[in-house]
């Protein structure tokens, strides 16, 4: 998937982001919150993100002051920097692309994104995986430097097996916090995702959250999975519950869709893998075309002519059940076969064209089911009028145009 790496200011300078983008068209953004001194590139929040993106949800992530590649010192940051940093990125890909509509928070990041959501007046659905209840959970992992920052201003800790400077700015901030009010004035839908055996932040915190918050809410046990979703498999799934849960909130039509019942744009992009390979995207949904080996490709997808017979086979099959249904004929199942030859005209007698080549489709239709002779019949007649058929059998226009 395309990765889009840019810049924007932050509370402490220069934030590193990178926007994740599907190949074919963008459904909706979402804006991603990574776990406490974690960066956009930990596997979570990649994995995530391009899973999404290949669902045709772009994904933007960022390091927050001081991590990663962003600029300024980790050690001046608060929740609420990244609360507010939080906002600043919605605000670019609000000036950019589109404002994020979907907004998704990982263990701190999670908690920082329910604090921030109500910034961000377009996003319609918010996700948490492992979120603490209440941000001062996070001091847990440095409580034995607590009382050292308290005294001294400021404190060397370990986390992660990587060292960081907190400061007593961060406790208090962390300190004066109340999520739940945040969780009670959401007005968004919620799905919380949590592990019940997470031994980083408790299957407690998930509870207080979903019992806290109004509907329409949502509750996925993240099973066997552990706090950082470091296993593949893990990352994969939350992609798709968050992608099929965020689908009944997320309005991805656009303004013709909404307008008009009008065909679908079909758009065919190359991938640049291999020679033929291309994309194809038509609305929500997406596949590969490509040519088989024989023919000079790597056999990755359907090939064109296996594209035009496959949509005539579907339009033959679904033309033929909405004529069983609306009939009450005892039609089973239809099962259509197809073919694509390349024939010489003066083997075809009750052909107009008698030179050269032409084309040919043999079609075979099963049909399933206690039918008699003459409501086969009829089927096979009603297969010759799907809207695919008489388009092929058709005089077509075909209108070529370059863009500037």
């Amino acid at each position: 998937m395309p990765t889009e790496r840019f810049q924007f200011p932050g509370s402490g300078g220069q934030l590193a982001a990178a926007l994740d983008t599907p190949e074919g068209p963008i459904h909706a953004y979402a804006l991603f919150a990574h776990c406490f001194t974690c960066g956009k590139d930990v596997l979570a929040a990649k994995r995530i993100a391009v899973a999404l993106a290949a669902k045709n949800i772009a994904v933007l992530r960022f390091d927050f002051t001081g991590l990663g590649s962003s600029e300024g010192d980790f050690a001046n940051s608060t929740f609420s920097s990244n609360v507010a940093d939080l906002v600043r990125a919605a605000d670019h890909l609000r000036k950019v692309h589109k404002a994020p509509a979907l907004l998704i928070g990982h263990s701190l990041g999670g908690a920082a994104i329910l604090a921030a959501a109500g910034q961000i007046p377009e996003a319609t659905a918010v996700v948490t995986i492992g979120a603490p209840s209440d941000p001062t959970h996070v001091t847990g992992q440095f409580a034995d430097s607590i009382d050292k920052i308290r005294k001294e201003g400021q404190a060397e800790v370990s986390l992660a097996g990587r060292p960081f400077t907190i400061k007593r700015e961060f406790l208090d901030d962390v300190a004066e916090h109340s999520l739940m009010e945040h969780i009670t004035k959401l007005h968004k839908a919620l799905l919380v995702m949590h592990a019940p055996t997470d031994d980083t932040v408790g299957i407690d915190n998930a509870t207080r959250i979903f019992v806290t918050a109004r509907h329409p809410k949502s509750f996925v046990s993240l099973s066997g999975a552990d706090h950082l979703l470091s296993d593949r498999r893990d990352a994969a799934y939350v992609a798709d519950v968050i992608s099929a849960w965020a689908s009944r909130y997320l309005d991805a039509r656009t303004a013709d869709d909404k307008a008009s019942e009008a065909p679908r744009e079909v758009v065919v992009r190359e991938t640049r893998n291999g020679k033929f390979q291309q994309m194809v995207s038509v609305g929500p949904h997406q596949l590969l075309a490509d040519e088989p080996v024989a023919a000079g490709g790597d056999d990755t997808g359907l090939a064109p002519y296996d594209l035009l017979l496959a949509g005539l086979g579907a339009c033959t099959s679904m033309t033929m059940r909405l004529y069983a249904d609306r009939k009450a004929l005892p039609l089973e199942r239809t099962t259509v076969t197809l073919r694509h030859n390349k024939i010489h005209a003066e083997d075809c007698a009750e052909c107009e064209t008698k030179a050269g080549m032409l084309d040919q489709i043999e079609r075979v239709i099963t049909m399933e089911g206690a039918l008699d002779a003459e409501q086969r019949k009829r089927l096979l007649e009603i297969a010759d009028k799907c809207p695919v058929h008489r388009t092929l059998t058709s005089e077509v226009r075909i209108l070529t145009s370059a863009t500037d």
